[in-house]
């Protein structure tokens, strides 16, 4: 029997900024790294832990491409693509392309 899993709903709109920004911290407040360190992985470090992150996307004033590869794709690089692509579930009503595109970003990442 599969163990249930732990949901964890972040809302990035009302949880982190409805502008996110850049990939950087050093690069301005709300970057993808920001909200990778602060939303995301922590719920990843445990690798025995059994969560399924819906994270809802709409609400935002827009997602620079930098940010979303920071956030989700620099995710997988530190704890691998399936993972990610296991542990993650992207809702969007308003964009329906953008949830293909992050799962591009985790495909596409390049894991040293």
């Amino acid at each position: 029997m599969e163990e249930e899993k732990i949901v964890i709903l972040i809302n990035i709109a009302k949880d982190f900024s409805t502008v996110p920004s850049s990939r950087y911290k050093k690069d301005g407040p709300f970057s993808g790294q920001e909200f990778r360190n602060k939303f995301l992985e922590p719920h990843f470090k445990d690798p025995e832990a059994n969560y399924l992150i819906k994270i809802i996307l709409d609400g935002v004033e827009g997602y620079a491409t930098s940010f979303l590869e920071e956030s989700f794709g620099g995710l997988a690089r530190i704890y691998g693509k399936e993972r990610c692509l296991e542990r993650l579930e992207f809702i969007s009503l308003e964009d329906r392309l953008l949830v293909k595109e992050i799962k591009q970003y985790i495909e596409e990442c390049d894991v040293e």
